[in-house]
């Protein structure tokens, strides 16, 4: 079975969703039979490569709050992501478009070490002192993640390499109508937005497994935290 899941780094939503994910697959008793692939979605594709922002800035720009109402936003955000074990700095993070990250992962995944490097790339954007939206940092991550040196300079140093398959995922998404992220799609019949908790995952894997003959793209799941294609990141009700 494959798992398809559409995110985007600036996305925290796609971080704490990733774990959820991670710990719902751990609890699937088919879990060594279930492929996952990370797929691209930019929360901010019109923003210059180069142009960032501090994200408490930003977030009050864009909901007409003040600083420290954009900080409280965080800090929710930042609660979620603890309990889930995960890093998060409320201050210090910066904002800015991701397709250079997307186009590495892309060469990750054709060197099987795209889940490494989404998983550095999270860490350092969201619990270290690192800003992912420089190159230095974006060749040390990758190097970490294990991939050549010399080829993820030379796709970082060429804007068409990987491009294409940057926007045949995003074209996906759209097609799929996921108009939010992060996306999680079973094996192209169950789809799941949202960082849903654990428990939603287990569930969905077990209903994809024993349903193998549906066709038709089903939601599943209620309401859960996401980011949308203008950026806007929503805490769930409860």
């Amino acid at each position: 079975m494959r798992v398809e899941i559409w995110s985007d780094i600036a996305c925290p939503w796609c971080y704490i969703g990733k774990a959820r994910f991670e710990k719902g697959l751990a609890a699937f008793a088919h879990r060594d039979e279930v492929e996952v692939v990370h797929r691209s979605f930019e929360l901010d594709p019109s923003r210059a490569k180069g142009d960032t922002a501090p994200v408490i800035d930003m977030l009050a720009r864009k909901y007409g709050r003040t600083r420290e109402e954009a900080a409280a936003m965080e800090a929710n955000v930042a609660a979620n992501a603890r309990a889930e074990g995960l890093g998060y700095r409320v201050e210090g993070r910066d904002h800015g478009n991701t397709f250079d990250i997307h186009r590495l992962l892309h060469l990750a995944k054709a060197r099987g070490r795209q889940d490494e490097l989404l998983a550095l790339t999270y860490r350092a954007n969201f619990a270290e002192e690192r800003s992912v939206y420089d190159d230095g940092v974006l060749l040390a991550l990758a190097v970490e993640a294990g991939l050549d040196a010399d080829e993820a300079r030379a796709v970082l140093a060429d804007p068409e390499a990987y491009a294409d398959d940057v926007r045949a995922d995003e074209r996906e998404a759209a097609e799929l109508g996921a108009g939010a992220v992060p996306f999680f799609v079973l094996d192209r019949r169950y789809g799941i937005s949202g960082g849903q908790p654990a428990e939603v995952f287990v569930q969905a894997l077990e209903q994809a497994w024993k349903d193998r003959s549906a066709t038709a793209l089903t939601d599943i799941g209620g309401d859960a935290g996401t980011c949308d294609a203008e950026g806007s990141c929503e805490i769930p009700r409860n």
